[in-house]
């Protein structure tokens, strides 16, 4: 009996060895993957309210001033640090007579940095992209 007791001395350490820094990867992988979706939904919102709030203005200069104000308020209200970020709006759809459907699209991007969580393989940073559009009042004076 105490040689098949002997058989098995230092296995628990041996798993050990093996599980934690396995676990630790994995840990790891969770929190890496969570900041990017996170990370994605807020740059997503800060899409669609960059073209919601560009949409309601009157000309393209102000929607352009209005979308990219509306976009950096909503990173910063998420606490979402890009590095940089960069706000785009495509609103030729004022040049469209009144009366016309037209929309106008928003894209930002965000460079979200992930180089403190040690992982091997990750990148340092990453790149998220999102575009929205909203519709133009059709009957709404454009200048």
């Amino acid at each position: 009996m105490s040689r098949s007791g002997r058989g098995e001395r230092g296995s628990a350490t041996l798993e050990a060895v093996l599980v934690v820094p396995a676990f630790c990867l994995f840990l790891g992988l969770v929190i890496a993957l969570g900041r990017i979706e996170v990370a994605r939904q807020h740059v997503d919102a800060a899409a669609a309210e960059a073209a919601r709030s560009g949409s309601l203005a009157r000309d393209a200069a102000s929607a352009t001033s209005r979308a990219t104000a509306a976009a950096q308020a909503t990173l910063a209200s998420h606490q979402l640090d890009c590095q940089p970020a960069r706000v785009e709006v495509d609103a030729a759809g004022f040049a469209v007579p009144v009366g016309t459907p037209a929309s106008l699209q928003a894209t930002v991007t965000c460079q979200v940095i992930l180089s403190d969580i040690e992982l091997p393989g990750l990148p340092g940073s990453l790149i998220i992209t999102r575009q929205a559009s909203s519709p133009l009042d059709v009957f709404r004076g454009r200048r």
